[in-house]
């Protein structure tokens, strides 16, 4: 049998609001602490007493004893101070949220879960495309949610492709069972019996003007559309927004729509359309490379950007959805044991 490894794991995806990157993060931690042969270290640069409330048990969590934004201008600029020097001596060090903290000898991994970034500054911080770049070229292994985003890392990072594998995302077991809201959750929520539900944060790379416009073609006579995810709830447009739900309610308000649209310029790999799968919703997507691989035929495309398209696919979806019953069976091939079972194989090539 192989020997422990002893692995130091960005953490702070865990911490606050669960994002999907915090979503896989837990899913991935819980996981790797099931697995005999992984010793886990979590490491924040803040928050470290409230990842040690959060982590599996026999997880240790560790943070800087100086202030984290000290730490991460520091990271910016080299390689001080490294894991070892906050976390004790390890084999491996797993930057799960596209950057990787720099160590003395640990072998380093990293996940990059999609290149949006490069593509659309505006969606994160003007360092960020040069910190993934060099997290890549340091990294021993890179991960990534699907082949397609591998390829795209491999092509664009200029990564080469023997380095980077794929540890495909899993479906939480609670989706298979999720249930539409009661009437009273729907009325605390605003919400009307039908509904078209798009889950995550909004902006053009998520397509929805494209969405909108499809809605508001003349005699659509579509049910109204509903947003959860990050800002203010409320009505606007004939648009409701949810707001941030708790993940029970999310399940439900999943389960209980006519279909769930993910109208995307480019995606890693689209959780939501997999998890929207699991509980018998049909999922109308983009025709991209990601979510063609995670939905194979269980999902109806149309062409990115193709407004007309997209109303007939919304059409399709509530007159001739897909089975219902393939698409629980598509998503219970994709699950948080593989993706950790895949990762681990990375830790033990970046250890060498």
């Amino acid at each position: 049998m192989a020997a422990d490894l002893r692995v130091v794991l960005d953490g702070t995806p865990l911490l606050g609001r669960r994002t999907g990157i915090g979503r896989y993060t837990a899913s991935l931690v819980a996981e790797l602490a099931a697995l005999v042969d992984v010793r886990l270290i979590g490491l924040t640069t803040r928050g470290w007493r409230e990842l040690r409330s959060l982590a599996p048990a026999g997880t240790r969590a560790v943070g800087p004893p100086i202030p984290a934004r000290v730490v991460r201008k520091l990271w910016q600029r080299g390689t001080f101070p490294p894991v070892e020097l906050l976390a004790g001596a390890a084999q491996v060090v797993h930057g799960t949220n596209f950057v990787l903290p720099p160590s003395i000898r640990a072998g380093g991994v990293v996940t990059v879960h999609d290149l949006a970034f490069l593509d659309d500054p505006s969606l994160a911080g003007p360092d960020l495309p040069e910190l993934v770049r060099s997290s890549a070229r340091r990294a021993r292994m890179v991960c990534t949610p699907t082949a397609a985003a591998a390829d795209a890392v491999s092509s664009r990072l200029d990564v080469p492709r023997g380095k980077v594998t794929v540890t495909p995302l899993g479906v939480d077991p609670e989706w298979f069972s999720a249930t539409p809201m009661h009437s009273d959750l729907l009325v605390h929520y605003g919400l009307p019996s039908e509904y078209l539900l798009f889950v995550g944060a909004e902006g053009p790379r998520k397509g929805l003007p494209g969405l909108l416009e499809a809605l508001e073609a003349k005699g659509s006579g579509l049910p109204p559309l509903v947003i959860a995810g990050p800002g203010e709830a409320g009505t606007h447009n004939g648009v409701i927004r949810t707001g941030y739900l708790p993940e029970d309610h999310l399940r439900r308000l999943v389960a209980g729509a006519s279909a769930l649209v993910l109208p995307s310029r480019d995606e890693g790999f689209g959780l939501p359309a997999l998890e929207a799968l699991a509980c018998g919703t049909p999922v109308v997507c983009s025709d991209i490379p990601a979510l063609r691989e995670v939905t194979a035929d269980q999902a109806i495309r149309f062409p990115y950007g193709d407004p007309m398209a997209l109303n007939e696919a919304l059409q399709q979806a509530l007159t001739s959805p897909p089975d219902a019953e393939k698409g629980r069976a598509q998503a219970k091939t994709f699950t948080w044991r593989t993706c950790a079972e895949a990762t681990l194989n990375a830790y033990r090539l970046a250890a060498g």
